[in-house]
């Protein structure tokens, strides 16, 4: 059995020689692994990445000691396919900013990808940014003084790593470039532009101005379920690799994008990539129908014992939550939407047990995620006079489980807190993920709340 290294591959008849570096990663995780290093490979044109992790640096030490190389396990209900992913030409820990920095400063780079989570993007909800948030007042501080010295003076926040490299490609005259991001909220090329820019503008106002003139924001949906996933598989050792930083991930893969690229960038239409002039009705698709419902599912399915997603949409009753709120979802969608193969392919998606997606997984910054998945359907059904019935049941699942207390990381836990402890909690709670809702809903929630306890 061989290591994942370049040589060893080109000694098997690989083609393997890293391309040159054009697309810079923020946020390198399995499902950037999965999904964008993919498509990128696909497109066969010769555009390297240079991926930064967030939070930790392990995933990088494992891809660097890899040459950038790891294995992507493609898992079908019944067998599974293993391919070498050579796209990613860089892996480095995110904190490594002087890297970035000289990374961004060059003309070739011409996009930015993020996949850097819902609350990475260190927003209100209103979409604008935090600037309460004590991460982002500590950047604002460290970029006002210029390039970091330290790292204990470095940008804490993915955006305001970002920031500091586009300061860099400013001050190097690098040229116009692409900001693409990935993540799984509405109008995501909207937010990113709004929260990038009004942090420049606190830093600078030439910053700010320089931004606005020379970065393209573009908005996707992305859509492959690529669960957390650790260990060798034995597919990949069957293969003859010793690989530690292999991904596991299904069949499916969508990827549908509305921007401009200044700089260029890769033919991932060779690869199934769908560009469009307007994403809205794509992306709500998928935010709603698949990440809805995923939220759904985990706010559910431990009150019932059930760990993953396959085991919680095998229960009756999780199923009748999910497959009712689709039905309402679907009325907000407009008519040229294809969205019955899609549900048909959700529930295919979701019963493949050998995609081990584990429910705690999907519950991290579960109130972001209720805010932007859940709440938008019933805001709008409740405005065109329908009663939301589904929406309504999904909000009073999470509020159950929220009381309970749901063991997963959420940037927002003491708002949440804090709302469970007020005199009205169904009201504060629903006001904290943005329901500005009539009262006769909420009152439908708190009786359903009542009739369950």
């Amino acid at each position: 059995m061989r290591d994942l290294t370049r040589q060893n591959l080109a000694a098997a008849g690989i083609s393997s020689r890293p391309a040159p570096v054009r697309i810079v990663h923020l946020g390198l995780g399995a499902f950037h692994r999965a999904h964008q290093a993919w498509y990128t490979q696909r497109a066969r044109d010769g555009w390297g990445i240079a991926a930064f992790t967030g939070r930790s640096p392990h995933a990088a030490e494992t891809l660097a000691a890899q040459n950038g190389l790891y294995a992507l396990v493609t898992r079908n209900a019944d067998d599974d396919a293993v391919e070498i992913v050579t796209s990613i030409s860089e892996a480095h820990d995110g904190a490594d900013l002087a890297h970035l920095r000289e990374l961004l400063s060059r003309p070739q780079v011409g996009v930015v990808t993020l996949t850097i989570t819902e609350a990475g993007y260190r927003v209100d909800g209103q979409g604008a940014l935090d600037l309460s948030d004590p991460d982002v007042q500590a950047d604002i501080r460290a970029l006002r003084t210029g390039p970091p010295s330290a790292r204990d003076t470095a940008p804490r926040t993915p955006l305001g790593r970002l920031l500091s490299g586009l300061q860099a490609r400013r001050t190097a005259d690098g040229g116009p470039l692409a900001v693409v991001s990935c993540d799984n909220i509405p109008a995501n090329g909207t937010i990113s532009r709004r929260a990038l820019t009004a942090l420049a503008g606190e830093v600078d106002a030439g910053l700010c101005a320089w931004v606005s003139a020379n970065v393209a924001f573009v908005s996707t949906s992305v859509d492959r379920i690529t669960p957390a996933h650790t260990g060798e598989v034995p597919v990949v050792i069957e293969a003859g690799w010793h690989d530690e930083g292999t991904v596991v991930t299904e069949p499916f893969a969508d990827w549908v994008l509305e921007g401009d690229f200044p700089a260029g960038r890769p033919a991932w239409e060779n690869a199934g990539a769908r560009f469009v002039d307007d994403i809205c009705p794509w992306e709500d698709r998928k935010l709603w129908l698949l990440n809805g419902a995923h939220t759904i599912l985990a706010v559910a399915g431990p009150a019932r014992d059930k760990a993953t997603v396959s085991d919680a949409f095998a229960d009756p009753a999780c199923r009748d939550l999910v497959e009712a709120f689709w039905a309402e979802a679907v009325r907000c969608l407009p008519d040229s939407v294809e969205h019955i193969d899609y549900r048909r392919q959700l529930a295919e998606r979701f019963a493949n047990a050998r995609i081990v997606h584990r429910l705690d997984q999907i519950a991290a910054e579960t109130t972001t995620k209720v805010r932007y998945r859940i709440v938008p359907i019933a805001t709008r059904l409740r405005r065109q006079g329908d009663d939301a019935a589904a929406c309504a049941a999904a909000l009073t699942t999470w509020i159950r489980a929220v009381r309970v207390g749901i063991a997963a990381p959420d940037r927002e836990s003491a708002a949440v807190r804090a709302a469970v402890s007020a005199a009205d909690p169904v009201s504060a709670l629903l006001s904290l993920v943005g329901a500005d809702i009539d009262q006769d809903f909420i009152s439908r929630v708190r009786s359903r709340l009542s009739a369950t306890d």
